[in-house]
């Protein structure tokens, strides 16, 4: 990361929500650097606060404390550099998928830039599904819509939030093999959620460890396995001592440091 420039800026965020059952501390004092281009990922127990923390980097939630920075601007809103792909695809029913992955455009009062959008569809086989219906699409091609929508507008900094957990495990292994190509073609910055610790270690350049609620910094991992990855590296030795590591790393909940 040292020979680029920063682009993300977690610094010290904190999140509470009011509750009817009481006050909830989703994060405390989350800190992290993400440089231009960089693909990491963010894992921790299950409602340690990951989707909070995405959610606050695309200005979607505001923070308790702390603060977002952008290319060193703050993030308070909705920020056109920011794209976000949702754990479910939530394309509308009643759209067929051309009109879907255009509504960006509308809410920005924009026109469509059909040629990208043309080129997105073709670069993850939709080519020619455009006047097709969500219900008319599978689960892994209505991710793939999603991810066109994300990327249509031409993000700097792409968001994902567990995309591909509702997937079966061969088209989940499909989608880790898209997004990687569509990284490795763009440099797009990208901060992907997941519980999956071995699909973070085949998608990251670096891997962030959330211990359990209140979310707090306790580990990163840098990733150095050589680019492209195919699913022939999930079988080899080092790969699978760095999903047991980081296994390790959050049931053990060690104190905060850089591998």
């Amino acid at each position: 990361m040292a020979d680029r420039a920063v682009k993300l800026v977690i610094d010290q965020a904190s999140k509470y929500y009011e509750t009817r059952t009481g006050r909830v501390h989703a994060l405390d004092r989350f800190s992290m650097e993400v440089a231009s281009g960089e693909f990491v990922c963010v894992i921790g127990p299950s409602g340690c606060g990951k989707s909070t923390l995405l959610w606050s980097m695309a200005g979607l939630h505001g923070l308790s404390g702390g603060r977002i920075l952008v290319d060193g601007r703050p993030v308070d809103g909705p920020n056109a550099q920011i794209a976000m792909v949702f754990q479910e695809a939530n394309l509308l029913p009643w759209r067929d998928l051309q009109r879907n992955i255009e509504l960006p455009f509308e809410i920005r009062r924009q026109p469509p830039d059909r040629a990208r959008i043309d080129g997105l569809l073709e670069r993850v086989g939709l080519s020619g599904f455009g006047a097709k219906y969500p219900r008319e699409l599978s689960g892994g091609m209505q991710q793939r819509a999603s991810i066109v929508r994300a990327l249509s507008v031409n993000p700097s900094i792409l968001l994902m939030d567990e995309p591909f957990g509702a997937l079966d495990a061969f088209t989940r292994e499909e989608m880790n093999l898209l997004i990687e190509e569509i990284w490795l073609e763009t440099k797009k910055t990208i901060v992907f959620i997941t519980h999956s610790i071995p699909e973070a270690v085949f998608l990251a350049d670096r891997i962030f460890v959330m211990s359990a609620r209140p979310g707090r910094l306790t580990r990163v991992f840098d990733i150095d396995l050589p680019r492209p990855r195919d699913v022939e590296v999930t079988t080899r030795p080092h790969f699978v001592e760095l999903v047991a590591e980081i296994k390790r790393s959050i049931e053990h909940k060690p104190a905060a440091r850089a591998a």
